[in-house]
């Protein structure tokens, strides 16, 4: 599988360009951080600050047209051009004379004083497993490498309604299968503060692109930690809905495991998107009655009495000594923040044959018929995976299905003594990008490529909201993430922690050097 680890024009980690380091002191940490970061001058009026501006500023710049929609594509599209070469975040991008059209219609279309939506103007790559119509989606399969859908996936339509202008797709490893993005389509996508190193996944392209400044909003999916771990491998925010929240076209309408999502460069930004992304459609059965305006509301709370339970492994996990050390400094900023904390989490017992029973049949019921006839086409765990649930027994699947209810159950018991569950995002800091998954965490042994992912996929199976939030790098400048998981349906206050925690550290300010202009 090493050739599928390759980039062109980067076809060896010591091919990539010598990157700059800078330290930086933190208020929340009392490490020295030697990484690949920047952080740029206040009030900067640049191309650069166009490309990091905040999402919310720049649509209402759009439409206030304090800047063209034009010049917003031309930068965009130029840091794609100068950037994408070294990190393969987005593999398929529309031809650059037809969204500068795109964008000159969009700017007649504003001229004229025309209703405009809340994203109109600005540019959004889709994640490569979702359907874009008349732009092509592999997701990251050689199955589907011509693949060009007649249809767009429901929050594609939304986003699509309120302005967005789609320019092309990011990348994904196979069927999103692994948190490491790498395929045998486009190869690898590198993770922009160290680029031997990977991204996390499966939503990589995404969480690299809006480090890169490259996008201002992106999308994912997230079975077992895809919009997660990516956004804490490339310290960018994450968040996992709950189930329902973005209504999505899945052939099985009723499966809650797997959620579409938002990944933004701040917390804002995020709540932003998911105002587009989130609210109620029949066509989907699950979906949830809020509307999507109910994350336009202010995210300041004040969190004086709150109680946390905070975790550092959830009481059965191997989780690399480093991303606790990280993790950790960021109790007392929850402390001065008013909450009260305390050791503890939920009994997860159980949870790791859930989640693999339930992601196998999962497997076998979107993978079959492409085992049966592209077997040849596929990669290694991906079939595992697919055979493992086509070896399901019908008392196995109801028996994960008893167990999900009664963890489900347990949980909540649990938080009510309790108003969120703090823990690390990845059991790992990131790791080789030739490296396909974790092979042993601190001495333990992972059984299959999906172990090293259990911190996130744990928590998939109680159904509740989850975000990934910056809280700091290790020694060599490697982002890790911290995970703040909420009551059932209580996306909207998993959003007002992590905010409040973001404006206390401004760990997302910390740019990789690679996202700056020449």
């Amino acid at each position: 599988m090493t050739n599928s680890l390759k980039i062109p024009g980067a076809e060896d980690p010591g091919d990539a360009p010598s990157l700059s380091r800078r330290n930086f002191v933190s208020a929340a940490s009392a490490a020295a951080v030697g990484g690949l970061i920047h952080e740029p001058a206040l009030g900067q009026q640049s191309e650069e600050a166009l490309n990091f501006i905040d999402a919310q500023t720049l649509a209402r710049m759009i439409r206030g047209r304090q800047v063209s929609v034009l010049e917003v594509m031309e930068s965009f599209l130029a840091q794609i051009e100068r950037v994408n070469v070294h990190v393969n975040a987005i593999p398929t991008l529309r031809p650059r004379n037809e969204l500068l059209d795109e964008a000159r219609e969009a700017d007649r279309v504003l001229a004229r004083g025309d209703n405009v939506g809340t994203l109109f103007g600005l540019p959004l790559a889709v994640k490569d497993l979702a359907l874009t119509k008349g732009l092509r989606t592999t997701r990251g399969s050689r199955i589907y490498q011509d693949f060009i859908p007649d249809t767009d996936e429901l929050f594609v339509e939304r986003l699509k309604k309120a302005g967005a202008i789609i320019i092309g797709k990011t990348n994904t490893p196979e069927f999103g299968a692994g948190s490491q993005t790498f395929n045998e389509v486009f190869g690898a996508t590198r993770n922009p503060y160290d680029l031997s190193k990977t991204c996390g996944g499966s939503s990589g392209g995404a969480a690299v692109a809006l480090a890169c400044g490259m996008v201002p909003l992106a999308d994912g999916s997230d079975l077992g930690g895809s919009l997660r771990n990516p956004a804490s491998f490339c310290n960018v925010v994450g968040f996992r809905p709950s189930p329902g929240r973005v209504p999505k076209l899945s052939t099985n309408a009723w499966n809650m495991l797997s959620v579409e999502g938002p990944m933004a460069r701040s917390v804002s930004d995020l709540a932003f998107l998911l105002s587009v992304m989130a609210g109620p459609d029949s066509r989907d059965p699950i979906s949830l009655d809020d509307p999507g305006s109910t994350f336009l509301r202010p995210l300041s709370r004040t969190f004086r009495g709150t109680r946390i339970a905070w975790s550092e492994n959830l009481g059965r996990y191997p989780v690399e000594p480093v991303v606790n050390q990280v993790c950790n400094t960021s109790q007392r900023v929850f402390e001065e923040l008013g909450c009260d904390i305390e050791a503890g989490e939920p009994d997860f017992s159980g949870v790791d044959e859930i989640f693999q029973t339930l992601r196998a049949w999962g497997f076998a019921e979107g993978r079959r018929d492409d085992l049966v006839a592209h077997r040849d086409l596929m990669k290694d765990t991906v079939i595992w995976n697919t055979e493992l649930g086509l070896n399901l027994t019908a008392r196995e699947i109801s028996a994960a299905q008893v167990a999900r209810s009664a963890l489900y159950r347990g949980v909540m018991a649990f938080l009510e003594d309790y108003e969120f569950l703090v823990l690390p995002v990845s059991q790992v800091v990131p790791f080789s990008v030739e490296v396909e998954w974790v092979r042993e965490i601190d001495g333990v042994q992972m059984e299959t490529y999906i172990d090293w992912m259990a911190t996130t996929y744990a928590i998939t199976c109680t159904g509740l909201p989850a975000i990934s939030v910056p809280c700091g790098f290790t020694p060599n400048g490697l982002p890790v993430g911290l995970q703040i998981v909420g009551r059932h349906h209580r996306d909207f206050d998993v959003l007002q922690l992590a905010y409040a925690f973001e404006q206390a550290t401004q760990y997302a300010r910390q740019r990789p050097t690679i996202a700056e202009l020449d």
